[in-house]
């Protein structure tokens, strides 16, 4: 639908929407919440990363385990991703087709043929039951994001609407209700599913031209920064759009001029001296908004040309400096602050089979976790604010170089500035349990709401951690999270 058929349909169906978010904040409330809530809210998603994701990184960067930032946060959970069903449009029902079983997951009978990928095209043999069982009834980006913006279990493809097909309330527009400042940040485009999830709705992720023209003329968000840029190639090249659709990541071609020549509420900024001096707080703001699209297409750096690890695109910032710019604006609101945070081509990098890639993309990731809790640190400190660090879906069923044969051997580390060995046997979602790091007020409501149990974990490294939640229960946490005042005020 266009946006005038789609603001039409949001006020159709507005009752509903309303109807259905106090529901949300009940259930927040009924898990229990005891002192103080934070004044900030910062949900950093390393799109598609798997457990050993997470773990060839950090072999990269140290030689070892547990030296992350994340490693010191008091509370680690476990978590499902599953959408309500696999359909890619509303069913019209709200009965759940999908689950996670974890004696099912972790199986090591001998799996059944194969499966083609849908990305590299290889044949993937299901060496273990484990492995085939994780392959299908997995998320897309679209509902995983939902349910962490909108706490609802929703088909794949949707930026914020139920299987009934009508439009929910998320966490954005429960923050603007209490006051505070909302922004997203991604390293890839800006209308793509998870930064949209927390910005937009839409009945299907795949209308980026929809989504984007809904970001930037409907204004939800103070800050939006990411990928997209229609007149920069994929190595940061400049070039003439060639059609249309190069701007379609920016909500087509008028409001990409008009957000370009200042003709919305944002301030538009696209080179990387304005994102590194906007970071430093010396960039100079005529608005109170700031649209940042890097002067590159489809990701800041997966997608250039050459190997992984070096000849980086020179003409775009890292993530962590677009996360410091995007808190020096969000900051300044005295009421606080939802920031969602996507490093989102590790889902890329996943896709593709690229250890090389997908460990740069998450020592990017990784490095703007560490910015964010330096910032932190020096605002007001984990009483304040409320860090959460996850993936919304694993991708690829990385192991080790073995794993054919021994099944769910981890990688290999072969020690600091080394690429760990890796086999993968996807290159797709999967419907794997994820990690989830919180550190703040609130953080400990995950644990409470955990309600299932995984004996397996020990396979990952995560023995101590055992009980898991669901991916909307951060979606609740958040929710109840930014709006506090706005209950407060109510009762």
């Amino acid at each position: 639908m266009n946006l005038s058929r789609r603001r039409f349909a949001l006020l159709s169906t507005a009752a509903a929407a309303t109807l259905a978010a106090p529901a949300i904040i009940r259930t927040a409330q009924a898990q229990g919440w005891s002192g103080p809530r934070p004044k900030n809210v910062i949900l950093m998603i390393s799109d598609g990363a798997g457990f050993h994701t997470w773990n060839a990184a950090s072999y990269y960067e140290f030689g070892e385990l547990g030296r992350q930032v994340y490693d010191r946060f008091p509370v680690k959970t476990l978590m499902t991703t599953f959408p309500l069903n696999t359909s890619s449009k509303p069913t019209n029902d709200t009965t759940p087709r999908v689950s996670y079983d974890p004696a099912k997951a972790w199986s090591v009978a001998p799996g059944q043929g194969d499966l083609g990928g849908e990305i590299t095209k290889k044949k993937y043999p299901n060496f273990f039951a484990g492995y085939e069982y994780v392959k299908k009834d997995y998320t897309d980006s679209a509902a995983a994001g939902t349910a962490l913006a909108a706490a609802i279990k929703t088909y794949n493809n949707s930026i914020n609407f139920d299987n009934m097909g009508r439009p929910v309330k998320m966490v954005a527009e429960f923050a603007k209700a209490a006051g505070k400042s909302t922004g997203v940040v991604s390293s890839v485009q800006i209308s793509h599913a998870t930064p949209a999830a927390f910005a937009a709705h839409n009945i299907s992720r795949n209308n980026y031209a929809e989504i984007g023209r809904e970001m930037i003329e409907d204004g939800l968000c103070d800050v939006i920064m990411g990928a997209g840029h229609p007149m920069f190639d994929n190595d940061g090249r400049y070039r003439a759009p060639g059609s249309d659709k190069a701007f379609q990541y920016v909500g087509g071609a008028d409001t990409y001029f008009k957000a370009a020549t200042g003709r919305t509420s944002y301030q538009w900024i696209e080179t990387r001296a304005d994102f590194e001096k906007l970071a430093k707080g010396e960039l100079k703001l005529d608005k109170p908004k700031v649209l940042g699209v890097a002067q590159v297409h489809n990701t800041l750096q997966f997608n250039r040309s050459g190997q992984g690890m070096g000849n980086l695109n020179a003409n775009v910032p890292d993530l962590a400096t677009m996360s410091l710019g995007a808190l020096q604006v969000l900051a300044r609101n005295e009421r606080g602050f939802f920031l969602m945070i996507e490093g989102g081509a590790v889902d890329w990098a996943a896709h593709a089979n690229d250890t090389a890639r997908i460990v740069e993309e998450q020592v990017d990731f990784n490095r703007a976790v560490r910015a964010v809790v330096g910032w932190i640190e020096r605002n007001g400190g984990f009483e304040q604010n409320l860090l959460i660090v996850t993936t919304d879906h694993g991708n690829g069923i990385a192991y080790g170089p073995e794993s054919d044969r021994f099944a769910f051997q981890p990688v290999i580390n072969r020690g600091k500035g080394q690429l760990p060995d890796v086999a993968w046997h996807y290159d797709t979602h999967t419907n794997e349990l994820v990690p989830v790091w919180a550190a703040g007020p609130g953080a400990e409501q995950l644990v409470a709401a955990s309600t299932g149990e995984d004996p397996h974990t020990a396979l990952v490294g995560w023995g101590d951690v055992r009980r898991y939640h669901d991916n909307t229960d951060i979606g609740r946490l958040i929710i109840a999270a930014v709006s506090a005042e706005q209950r407060a005020s109510a009762n």
